[in-house]
């Protein structure tokens, strides 16, 4: 678990691939890769998450580190996890979730919002509390936060683009997780908008380097 807590700290940025064709993942999968992504999140929605789940850690061999995201009580987390999830993302506060997630050594993000929820989710055991919907507050609300609750790490999702990603993390962001500005899953995947996105990957990385 501290390895890929460790990971997704590292490297900060974590791919959202939401109800994508089980078909397209492998590809979409690549192209982020190929831009320098290294954390994904395959959400629950996605038809036959758990193949696609294992077939992606065969696939990439720990290059990658792979995870389920909208995970909205235990036993889908204990679905993930036995498929190969290395981490669970939750929409909302779940304890029943994250006691699964930790009874696994599986990393825990629950999704809250206010302080109340981010403190609450901190305190049943999270590893990261993901601040969702982040685009409703903005980059400065990381900051306000962290004013009174200093020693929560903070993952804002929902919102994040190229123009803000940067002030996410200088305002004290761990990592952030990038959805339709990053995959869009309703397109078609094509070798052009496959090569978009390793570019648009290589662009988000670009513009958080140096950020510690």
């Amino acid at each position: 678990m501290i390895n890929t807590l460790q990971k997704i700290t590292d490297h900060k940025l974590v791919a959202v691939v939401r109800g994508a064709d089980p078909n397209d993942v492998m590809p979409i999968a690549e192209a982020l890769y190929a831009g320098g992504i290294r954390i994904m999140e395959i959400t629950m929605d996605t038809p036959r998450v758990e193949t696609v789940i294992s077939d992606l850690n065969n696939a990439f061999d720990g290059k990658m580190v792979v995870g389920a995201g909208t995970v909205l009580d235990a036993e889908s987390a204990r679905t993930a996890i036995m498929a190969g999830a290395k981490f669970i993302f939750s929409p909302t506060i779940n304890t029943g979730t994250i006691e699964m997630t930790k009874r696994y050594g599986v990393v825990s993000i629950p999704g809250a919002m206010t302080p109340t929820e981010i403190l609450t989710a901190y305190e049943h055991g999270a590893d990261l509390v993901k601040v969702f919907p982040a685009g409703t507050m903005g980059p400065g609300y990381i900051k306000d936060v962290h004013g009174p609750l200093p020693y929560i790490p903070l993952m804002p999702t929902g919102g994040v683009n190229l123009s803000n990603v940067r002030e996410y993390f200088d305002k004290g962001a761990v990592a952030a997780g990038l959805g339709n500005a990053l995959v869009k899953t309703g397109s078609p995947v094509t070798e052009e908008n496959l090569q978009t996105m390793k570019e648009n990957a290589r662009q988000f990385i670009d513009a958080i380097e140096g950020v510690s």
